[in-house]
């Protein structure tokens, strides 16, 4: 199938070919009929995208402080690189679309193969043949709106939570600055909740577009402040909703001075809010952001997971307002037909964008992409390349099963650099399957793990997927008579944790979990040295992991376990490790607040009792500065003191003599601990990881949270 992106490093468009998606319970697959073309917001992204690397920091300034905390904590090179893969990464255009269901997960209600719907969602309503998109995202069409008019449905949901967040009343004066897309919608949804209009722009055609669909009076934004005197009668705006997108201050102070005492102003669009006190003081103005298309935008939980808000308590949200666009459109109440320029073919694409980006100058407004439902595509992908004997183990030759962020900025780039094969990707993602294919030359491709996992000629399957697929997606690998090279965690409970291991047991395969850190230069030459010590050890962790929002996946105990299962098993492997020795009890606590921003288990102390006698005191917590170091390994035993300064620097300490080692930027084993595996997988070497150690570890993390559950200490 076919997809639009564009290269956020270059700015260059392409139509690229990507694999047919899968979808899970939550999602449908969608054969897209009708896309539209948000000028607005699209512009901006390709303007952006279009900016040399000083223009986007300029454009970003946010994002600049985060990379130069970035080079502070991880070193100038590793910074550059990783910035440099996301640059890499393209970005996909559109987030409004209406097409036909082709395939519904069993979590979805109402809709099934064959219903018309309309689509939102950045990431998700592509401008693309086909697309995948959460149930809370996707709407019915009824019977009398065309699919070409159901392709507004989401960027007119962005107005109606504009008006929704405006609150009118019937006979209210309100002015909309701003005729585009967005503003022309506005001006209806208001003449339907009985209010007087006036609409403002640079304009003059699309003014004389909003007075043939409702606005009571237009002015030309020269003349805004005398068209809002008459308009109100000397008194003053009810309400000023603002659709614009400028880059001028001059919006946010007319919209103070056209308002009425103790009036409202709200920001649909983008202009700069540098609110000038003294107007909005001295009249009191009620100033308001509207979120989008309304409640849902922006939480995973919502968007991605499928958990609607109940609608006795949220009347409205993403997909009730997209419901009530429709239903508009269905009434002819909310003309869209109107709002088209231009009509293109999917495969002329690139014509339409040359009209937005201006290269081929004339006005334009709406802009739809109409796409060719008569194609059939294959609800299966199968691997590019005839199934053939296994080879031998002497080769590494790879599945790779996703491709993230992580697989992006550290999975490939260093196995890159060492003797293997990248066989296939397993990958539904359209946007990281095109980067990884084209800068690493994948040819084999497929979105069907069954169909990678039956090619024989694989011997090793990597997986970096969400936490929660880790536990299938190694069995079925295992059972497959693959070596298995699993980033953490192994597992999210102790049933899954024991399934794989008597898979893991029966399969005589090698496993490994991404456990880096005890691979690298400065935790080895700690362990060195201290593995002659007679006396036992002990050991002490800092981690200033820095804040994940509460509403993070990864927070989801059943996406992502939480920070203890998902992070916390790094240090307890490493502790691990540098003792020799296996975790026998665990007495863990963990902060105690009323503040609903902070996960408790966020920040802990736990404490590890070894065979051997050793202790190890892991201090985890997201209450630190960001800027500073994330870790600080101490170590003492035998008459020797190692410290580990967040892999940049090493000292150890006996006799009175340090030793140091420095690696200027950071060093946390990566590349080591990939070629130690293949290794093992080409049979020059055992496991790098006892299996022993893996289970533990994770059967760890499980009895960490039980232990600040329960205030106990608990044998392992």
């Amino acid at each position: 199938m076919k997809q639009i992106i564009q290269s956020y490093k270059t700015g260059v468009m392409e139509i690229v070919d990507v694999p047919f998606p899968t979808c899970s319970d939550n999602e449908a697959i969608i054969q897209t009929s009708c896309s539209l073309i948000s000028a607005g917001t699209e512009k901006m992204l390709i303007d952006i995208a279009k900016k040399s690397l000083i223009g986007k920091a300029q454009a970003r300034p946010d994002l600049v402080k985060q990379v130069l905390n970035k080079v502070k904590k991880e070193g100038f090179i590793p910074t550059v690189q990783k910035v440099m893969t996301k640059l890499e990464v393209p970005i996909p255009l559109g987030y409004s679309c209406s097409g036909t269901v082709l395939l519904s997960g069993r979590n979805i209600n109402g809709i099934q193969a064959g219903d018309r719907v309309a689509c939102a969602g950045a990431g998700f309503a592509n401008h693309a043949e086909i697309n995948v998109v959460p149930k809370n995202l996707i709407v019915k069409i009824p019977d009398n709106v065309t699919n070409e008019q159901a392709a507004f449905t989401t960027v007119a949901s962005i107005a109606l939570q504009g008006v929704r967040q405006c609150n009118p009343t019937i006979g209210e004066k309100i002015i909309v600055i701003g005729a585009g897309l967005i503003g022309l919608i506005t001006v209806q949804i208001l003449k339907a909740n009985g209010c007087d209009v006036l609409a403002i722009d640079i304009n003059q055609n699309r003014l004389e577009l909003a007075q043939k669909l409702g606005a009571d009076i237009t002015a030309i934004s020269q003349d805004a402040i005398a068209g809002a005197e008459a308009f109100s009668q000397g008194i003053g705006a009810d309400a000023v909703i603002i659709t614009a997108a400028s880059k001028s201050e001059r919006i946010i102070n007319e919209a103070g001075e056209i308002s009425r005492m103790k009036g409202r102003v709200i920001m649909v669009g983008m202009t700069p809010m540098n609110i000038p006190r003294d107007i909005y003081y001295k009249k009191e103005l009620d100033f308001r952001m509207s979120m989008s298309y309304g409640p849902g935008r922006y939480d995973s939980n919502y968007e991605i997971g499928g958990q609607d808000y109940p609608l006795p308590y949220v009347r409205w949200t993403e997909q009730r307002n997209m419901e009530t666009i429709l239903n508009l459109i269905a009434q002819k109440r909310l003309d869209v037909d109107s709002l088209i320029s231009h009509r293109f073919k999917f495969d002329d694409v690139l014509q339409a964008y040359d009209i937005i980006n201006g290269k081929t100058p004339e006005p334009y407004l709406g802009v739809i992409l109409k796409y060719d439902t008569s194609k059939e595509h294959k609800s299966q992908n199968p691997v590019t390349e005839n199934i053939q004997r296994a080879h031998s183990d002497d080769k590494v030759s790879i599945g790779f099963i996703g491709a993230g962020n992580f697989a992006q900025s550290v999975l490939f780039p260093h196995l890159s650099k060492l003797d293997c094969e990248f066989h296939t990707l397993v990958e539904s993602n359209s946007i990281n399957f095109s980067v990884m294919t084209k800068k690493y030359k994948i040819n084999n491709t497929t979105s069907n793990i069954d169909e990678m996992l039956h090619n024989e000629r694989i011997n090793t399957v990597f997986i970096t997927t969400p936490h929660n697929l880790h536990y299938k997606q190694i069995i079925q690998a295992l059972s497959a008579g693959k070596h298995v090279f699993v980033e953490k965690p192994l597992a999210l409970n102790e049933a899954e944790l024991f399934e794989i291991r008597n898979t893991y047991e029966k399969s005589g395969r090698h496993l490994m979990v991404g456990f880096n850190r005890r691979f690298s230069c400065h935790t080895q030459q700690i362990q060195e040295r201290l593995s002659v010590v007679k006396t036992p050890l002990i050991m002490n962790y800092i981690i200033n992991a820095g804040a994940i929002p509460v509403s993070h996946w990864i927070q989801n105990p059943k996406l992502g376990g939480g920070r203890i299962i998902g992070e916390v098993c790094h240090f307890i492997d490493l502790v691990q490790y540098v003792c020799g020795s296996i975790p026998v009890s665990v007495f863990a606590s963990s902060i105690h607040t009323d503040n609903r921003n902070l996960s408790k288990n966020d920040s802990v102390q736990i404490s590890l009792e070894f065979t051997d006698g050793s202790i190890g005191n892991i201090t985890y917590h997201a209450l630190g500065d960001s800027s500073l170091p994330k870790e600080y390994f101490e170590v003492s035993g035998g008459g020797v003191t190692a410290k580990l300064y967040d892999f940049k620097k090493t000292e150890i300490t006996q006799n009175g003599k340090t030793k140091r080692l420095a690696t200027g930027s950071q060093e946390k084993g990566f590349r080591n601990e990939y070629q130690c595996f293949f290794e093992a997988v080409k049979g020059l070497k055992p496991t790098p990881i006892e299996f022993n150690s893996l289970y533990t570890t994770t059967l760890t993390t499980f009895r960490v949270l039980e232990s600040i559950q329960t205030g106990l200490r608990l044998a392992i």
